[in-house]
C-alpha cells in the first residue's frame, strides 16, 4: 500500500523541520513504524497513552493504563489507510495504536519469559515471523490468522481466545483472535516500559499451530500455563 498522500508528506515534512533527528521515539519515527504494520495489513486504531503515571484516559482506576483504545468503536475504526494513521498521529502524536486481530494476523501472548525461549526455538526451526516484546512482562507472537469463514460452522473456537474483557483468564499462553486487539509498536506504558518491534511486521505471517506448539511447550517448561486446561476443537 502506497503511504505517500499529503498527510504522511506533511507530517515527515513537519518533523524533519522541527527536528532533524533520527531519534526512535520521533514523530517522524513513530509514524513510519506504523505505516510499516500498515503496509503489512495490520488495521490500526487510536489508543490511549501515559500521562505521567496513569492513564490517559478519563477512567478512574483504569485497569489497563495506556493499553486500551480510545473509542469504543475501535474495531468500526481500525483500518490500513496511511492516510488516517497520520491524522491520528497528528491529532495525538503521544497516542499508542492497537490492532485489531482476527482479520489479517491473530497474536499469541505469553509471559516472556517463555517467550524467548520459543523464539529460540523458532528461529532454530527457521519460523519466522514479526515478534513484540512488551516492556518485560509478554511477547507477542503474530501468526496468520484462523480468519473469518462464510460458513460459522467451519470457524473452530479455542478455549484460548482472548478478548479485552477475559485476559486475566489466561496469565499463561493467550490468543488473541476474532474481537480482540493487541498494542502495536511503538508503544509507551505508564511504568516507562515500551512495546517494541524484536521482529518487525516486515516478516511473513506464519502458521497459528506450527507456533502454538511451540509456545505450548515453552510455557509449560518454565511454568507459565492457565489454571484451566484447554482444547481446540
Amino acid at each position: 500500500m502506497e503511504a505517500g498522500g499529503r498527510w504522511t508528506t506533511w507530517w515527515q515534512r513537519r518533523d524533519r523541520q522541527r527536528a532533524r533527528s533520527a531519534d526512535a521515539d520521533s514523530p517522524a519515527a513513530r509514524l513510519d513504524q506504523l505505516l510499516g504494520a500498515v503496509r503489512a495489513g495490520f488495521p490500526l486504531a487510536p489508543a490511549a497513552h501515559p500521562a505521567g503515571h496513569r492513564c490517559s484516559c478519563d477512567r478512574v482506576a483504569c485497569p489497563a493504563p495506556a493499553q486500551h483504545p480510545v473509542s469504543f468503536a475501535w474495531q468500526t475504526q481500525a483500518t490500513t489507510d496511511p492516510e488516517q494513521v497520520a491524522r491520528w498521529l497528528s491529532r495525538d502524536p503521544q497516542a499508542n495504536f492497537v490492532t485489531a486481530t482476527g482479520r489479517v494476523h491473530d497474536v499469541l501472548d505469553v509471559p516472556a519469559e517463555a517467550g524467548r525461549l520459543a523464539l529460540e526455538r523458532l528461529t532454530a526451526l527457521g519460523v519466522e515471523g514479526p515478534v513484540a516484546a512488551v516492556g518485560e512482562d509478554r511477547y507477542l507472537f503474530f501468526t496468520a490468522t484462523r480468519g473469518t469463514p462464510v460458513d460459522e460452522d467451519e470457524w473452530w473456537p479455542s478455549a484460548l481466545d482472548s478478548t479485552p474483557d477475559t485476559m486475566s483468564e489466561h496469565p499463561g499462553l493467550r490468543w488473541h483472535c476474532r474481537g480482540s486487539y493487541t498494542l502495536l509498536p511503538p508503544a509507551a506504558l505508564p511504568d516507562g516500559s515500551a512495546v517494541r518491534w524484536l521482529h518487525g511486521p516486515d516478516q511473513p505471517l506464519p502458521d497459528p499451530l506450527r507456533v502454538l506448539d511451540v509456545l505450548t511447550d515453552a510455557c509449560t517448561e518454565v511454568g507459565a500455563v492457565a489454571e484451566e486446561q484447554w482444547l481446540i476443537g
